[in-house]
């Protein structure tokens, strides 16, 4: 691959190489601020230049940016402040250069209406002495630029679902430069992926975080969103996180949550699962609501009780059942401890505000 288009004119990656073997001076470093931006569901990113190479996020100043260009703030007053809380070596750039993840504060010190890592903190360091670990299960689907999911007929549809799962070939796999591209990256920059697959529908594909404890969850998953959306740059690829970007008999996308506490893990800890599936059945509602970033209208278009989804309007559990609202592995079920899965998250959920919900209403019971 030596060129992508943009905007009509080609832009030719081996050039681009050159600069990027050129040296820096000793001591500097280049570090990328990311953040959530007003939508809940993009992301942004700006550069400093530091005169050292911070070892923790501790290290890195307070920066800010203009949040009226991104939804966050009046132009009147739109100076919203970066906190750096997770650091990351940076795979594009190399060398001592970093990425770093950051919440957004107001000018008044407050939380902007995206920041929900805050208030997830709080719930899990309540919750910590129950240690509990979260998996999530990232879906996504890659378009062309003109917004056609990759490796689809341009005036027309593939054959039906059914050969793409997990599949291989040229006719059942489209991007996968893109995903092995990504799953390194992830690697190199220290977030903990676990694995990826092809997905049922063609062209959507799944990567996996996790397990992780605590804050660390939301921390790697939104870094990986972001090497996702950068690497598929390189491509000249669109990443989509819509959860049902095509309607019709295609399956959506979704950000399965698997949860465990430590009594959940321990031998006997079924009881303890099914206790979480009862405060889970009973707060239906809420969990609907901070699962996507719209209170569920996203979810409305995904959770329809078909193509392997729970109805939205109610709530089910079931071993080994995927149009459960929650699953009970098999495996689990067997051994009588383990985790569950919360199936309904959506693929443009925030996985800071799902782990919150999650830890209030099993750990905390906030029901």
């Amino acid at each position: 691959m030596g060129e992508s288009v943009t905007g009509g004119r080609s832009t030719n990656k081996t050039v681009m190489a050159r600069y990027m073997k050129l040296t820096i001076p000793d001591g500097k470093c280049q570090v990328m601020y990311v953040w959530v931006d007003g939508s809940g569901e993009m992301l942004r990113s700006k550069t400093r230049t530091l005169d050292f190479v911070p070892k923790c996020p501790s290290e890195l100043p307070i920066w800010n940016f203009d949040g009226s260009s991104t939804g966050q703030a009046e132009g009147r007053n739109s100076d919203v402040f970066l906190h750096p809380v997770a650091i990351y070596r940076d795979p594009f750039r190399l060398g001592d250069n970093k990425l770093v993840m950051c919440e957004t504060y107001k000018y008044d010190n407050t939380p902007t209406h995206t920041n929900h890592r805050k208030t997830c903190l709080e719930a899990l360091k309540k919750a910590e002495d129950q240690k509990p670990w979260f998996g999530m299960e990232q879906e996504y689907t890659l378009l062309d630029t003109d917004n056609q999911p990759l490796g689809w007929p341009k005036n027309g549809f593939p054959g039906p679902q059914g050969p793409y799962y997990c599949g291989v070939g040229t006719n059942r796999v489209f991007g996968r430069d893109v995903v092995e591209a990504h799953y390194r990256a992830c690697l190199y920059a220290g977030i903990n992926i676990s694995g990826e697959n092809a997905e049922v529908m063609p062209a959507q594909w799944e990567f996996q975080v996790g397990p992780n404890e605590g804050i660390s969850m939301g921390d790697d998953l939104w870094m990986a969103r972001y090497l996702l959306h950068r690497v598929a740059e390189d491509f000249n690829v669109v990443v989509s996180l819509d959860p049902k970007p095509i309607p019709g008999d295609w399956n959506g996308a979704g950000m399965h949550s698997n949860f465990s506490t430590k009594e959940m893990r321990e031998p006997n800890g079924i009881s303890e699962i099914q206790k979480a599936v009862d405060n889970l059945s009973k707060n239906h509602a809420k969990h609907i609501e901070a699962y996507d970033p719209r209170g569920g209208k996203d979810n409305e278009r995904r959770l329809t009780g078909r193509l392997e989804t729970s109805s939205i309007h109610d709530f089910s559990a079931g071993v080994a059942n995927r149009g459960a609202s929650v699953r009970i592995p098999r495996g689990v079920a067997e051994d009588k401890c383990g985790y569950l899965e919360d199936r309904r998250p959506s693929s443009n959920a925030d996985p800071y505000a799902v782990s919150e919900r999650m830890v209030r209403t099993i750990c905390l019971n906030d029901i």
